[in-house]
């Protein structure tokens, strides 16, 4: 099975619509009429055609969204406990921008996405945690779930079906460590955002210590497309493995920046095509295919599907599909560099490896970008993200580590580079690299 067209808008259908972020136009676009039909099924029947549309988690780890879903236990006399949902709009890695342009065009998509996962999983509270900083977000998305309530969607006994729910827009503390469910779960209570251990896993034992489902923004805003045109419909779309369409956003030095909505498995090679290309007078150096936290992929990787398992056959992580595009005018141990600031900055210190080594990393990367390293320091730094990976608390640490070990895989040579000029051989405001013609003096 393979993609089959090269743009799919669905959840960005309705983005040219006028005032497409309040409810008339929405509904006019056939908003809520899913919520209607999934009113009409059990519960357990809606999280029986998420899981069998194959929709898998967007926001980076890909786990099927309905098999989550499945895991919050029964409510009963054994396990009294509300459930809650949760939806994770805490965006802020850099070069992600799916989530806040989707909610920002079109919240009702998101809020009814809300109300139908609730009612499957039995929830009759759900929280949207929102970056604190983008205000208009958050100021839009309460006026969607105020404006859901006055139409009766929210609240009582909805839509006469005897079905409760109340939804809560909070607005996060500005931490990207938030972004990670379980310290987005402290965050909520009130205290400091940081990862829990686990076991429990928040189906068991989540928000105030009962059963939740934490789900990314744009998997909850995909789930009326699904109740509304089938999950046959649904799996259509994408890869064998990777079903359905999702937002890919492009960045950096292309012509055309922006969302792209296409089918799973489509390549970079095609959106280019569709975004204008590289800048005019370029050509592509490397790119990341899920954000700064995945490792890099350069132009020998232009053909690789750009699903779970194509991405990751090639060495990386489709990750939030955040395609940031360097030209060669970039240096990339300066790009390396900015990145790691970014996660030593944001690291909460609660353990040890990404407290540590996120700073130290940033130590070496300073002296190399600064030409002062050696190669020993190159050792070091892999040796640090070797110990690094796989020993912290939660992916922090991880994603702090990928863009340096693949860089270094790919670019050795640059790194080196640096070393031999005793500085930056890279001249940013030209066209090509100056270490070309220094490597040869």
């Amino acid at each position: 099975m393979s993609y089959v067209a090269p743009l799919t808008p669905v959840l960005s259908n309705n983005w040219d619509q006028v005032r497409a972020w309040q409810i008339g136009s929405y509904e006019r676009s056939g908003g809520y009429t899913a919520l209607k039909r999934a009113l009409s099924m059990q519960p357990a029947d809606v999280v029986t055609a998420v899981k069998d549309s194959g929709l898998r988690g967007r926001g980076g780890a890909g786990f099927p969204t309905g098999m989550k879903w499945s895991f919050i236990p029964a409510k009963d006399a054994a396990n009294p406990k509300p459930h809650y949902l949760v939806v994770n709009a805490d965006e802020s890695e850099p070069g992600t921008c799916k989530d806040i342009p989707l909610m920002l065009a079109s919240p009702h998509t998101l809020v009814e996405g809300v109300i139908i996962s609730s009612y499957a999983i039995r929830a009759s509270v759900a929280f949207i945690y929102v970056r604190g900083e983008v205000l208009h977000v958050v100021r839009r998305l309460q006026q969607a779930v105020e404006e859901a309530k006055a139409a009766g969607y929210i609240g009582t006994n909805i839509q006469g079906s005897g079905y409760d729910l109340d939804v809560v827009v909070h607005a996060g503390a500005g931490a990207y460590i938030c972004g990670e469910e379980t310290a987005l779960l402290d965050s909520l209570e009130g205290r400091r955002g940081q990862p829990r251990l686990r076991p429990p896993f928040p189906a068991v034992a989540g928000l105030y210590g009962c059963p939740t489902v934490i789900n990314n923004v744009e998997s909850i805003a995909s789930v009326p497309a699904i109740i509304a045109n089938g999950p046959d419909w649904f799996a259509s779309m994408g890869t064998e493995k990777s079903k359905g369409m999702t937002l890919y956003s492009l960045s950096g030095h292309v012509t055309r920046p922006g969302q792209y909505e296409a089918p799973l498995g489509i390549t970079l090679r095609e959106l280019l095509d569709l975004a204008g290309g590289v800048r005019n007078g370029h050509e592509l150096k490397f790119w990341t295919p899920g954000g700064s936290s995945t490792p890099i992929l350069t132009a020998e990787h232009l053909d690789v599907p750009l699903d779970y398992e194509g991405v990751g056959a090639a060495g990386s992580m489709l990750g939030t599909k955040a395609l940031q595009i360097f030209d060669q005018t970039t240096c990339v141990v300066r790009a390396v560099l900015r990145w790691t600031e970014f996660y030593k900055h944001e690291s909460c210190g609660k353990c040890t490896p990404c407290r540590e080594g996120t700073w130290w990393l940033v130590q070496i990367l300073e002296r190399m970008e600064a030409g002062k390293g050696t190669e020993e320091d190159l050792a070091t730094l892999l040796d640090l993200c070797e110990n690094i990976l796989g020993r912290s608390f939660c992916a922090l640490g991880d994603g702090a580590t990928s863009p340096i070990s693949s860089s270094i895989q790919y670019f050795k040579d640059e790194y080196l580079a640096h070393f031999t000029h005793g500085g930056c051989p890279f001249d940013p405001m030209a066209s090509t690299l100056f270490a070309t013609a220094g490597a040869t003096a």
